[in-house]
């Protein structure tokens, strides 16, 4: 995970179980540091119900805390978990699908 500029987390490992503790201490800290996150989910290979987890608890801090989460970047495993479980919507943040799809 690496932060930039402008309150932009990229997340650039897997969204697993096995970093889903880790990546939750990170994104909340990151979210506290913000009114505004965009979280770049572009470098991610692998996404699990446990990474869907850490989406949705982030989700929920935003909306609690008054706050805005953009998502960008979705990867094929992101979009892949994302339509599978018909969550799409829930997050409101346009999926570009590639040409490939």
């Amino acid at each position: 995970m690496k932060a930039s500029p402008a309150n932009r987390l990229v997340i650039d490992d897997d969204m697993t179980i096995y970093q889903a503790q880790t990546q939750k201490e990170q994104l909340l800290a990151a979210l506290a540091a913000a009114d505004h996150l965009e979280l770049d989910l572009s470098g991610v290979a692998e996404m699990d119900t446990a990474g869907l987890q850490l989406l949705m608890l982030l989700k929920r801090e935003v909306l609690q805390q008054g706050k805005r989460l953009t998502i960008s970047g979705h990867s094929p495993a992101v979009q892949q978990i994302l339509d599978f479980c018909n969550l799409v919507g829930v997050f409101g943040d346009p999926l570009v699908i590639s040409a490939n799809a």
